[in-house]
């Protein structure tokens, strides 16, 4: 079954252990393929590295930035407050007595880089995702039990679907399907 490029989400293998899985991805990647996507119904220890994931995901920075802007807020609020909107001088303290804002700038924070962290991880995964191409590939439910796919994806610049479609029936698959838009 031939279908065109700008109608296909990809083209998925189905493999019946983690090992050919693994092998699969590594080949894929070693053939020059970058947009590869694997499912599996757990963790497999070396897949990110053999799919060419990375530790920079962006997150850090996300957070960072939560934190920062926690910190900022919860401080100034604390200043305004304190020696501007509403200035009580008790027992000759200052107005900016900032020893006295430290546990509330650090819990707001906590707080805000804790939220940031949330979002920016939802954000980044696409999430969340009631609906995904793959859903429709027979026999797709198995990769919550016992099967295990790897997707070429029709975004990736080497993706040619015939070509793709080879490559996968070459690593020795059960099945390879083609997987619409």
């Amino acid at each position: 079954m031939s279908v065109e490029r700008s109608e296909l989400y990809g083209v998925i293998a189905e493999f019946t252990s983690p090992e050919e899985l693994l092998a699969a991805a590594r080949r894929a990647r070693a053939a020059g393929y970058r947009r590869l996507t694997a499912y599996s119904p757990f963790p497999i220890d070396d897949l990110p590295e053999a799919l060419g994931y990375s530790e920079g995901t962006g997150i850090r920075p996300i957070v960072l930035a939560g934190g920062i802007l926690g910190a900022l807020s919860g401080y100034l609020l604390q200043w305004w407050t304190a020696a501007v909107d509403y200035p009580i001088n008790v027992g000759g303290r200052p107005y900016n007595s900032w020893q006295a804002f430290i546990p509330i700038t650090f819990e707001l924070m906590v707080l805000f880089a804790s939220l940031f962290a949330l979002v920016g991880l939802l954000a980044l995964n696409g999430l969340p995702m009631p609906y995904h191409p793959v859903f429709n590939v027979p026999g797709f439910d198995g990769a919550t039990r016992d099967r295990f796919f790897l997707c070429i994806e029709a975004r990736d610049p080497r993706f040619e679907p015939d070509a793709a479609r080879r490559f996968l029936a070459s690593l020795r698959p059960i099945e390879v399907s083609d997987v619409p838009a």
